[in-house]
């Protein structure tokens, strides 16, 4: 490696690592926020099977999601 390349991998590293650790971030705090929704309607409809599942498995906010568009019971109206 020259000392250029060495200079530019010194300024682009922390860059890199400060985005990946935003984008952790997000998904973390959109992970919570579906979950909670999910496990709240899950959890009042009494679906303990389903309550678990979710409870258990993180999935960036794709199974609760899932969940809150197709499998919920419907209330009534």
């Amino acid at each position: 490696m020259t000392p250029e390349t060495t200079a530019v991998a010194a300024q682009v590293a922390p860059a890199f690592a400060k985005g990946t650790m935003v984008l952790i971030m997000v998904l973390v705090v959109r992970e919570m926020v579906w979950k909670g929704i999910a496990l709240w309607k899950a959890g009042t409809k009494k679906q303990l099977a389903r309550f678990i599942f979710i409870f258990i498995f993180n999935t960036v906010g794709l199974l609760p999601i899932i969940y809150l568009a197709f499998f919920q019971k419907k209330g009534k109206k």
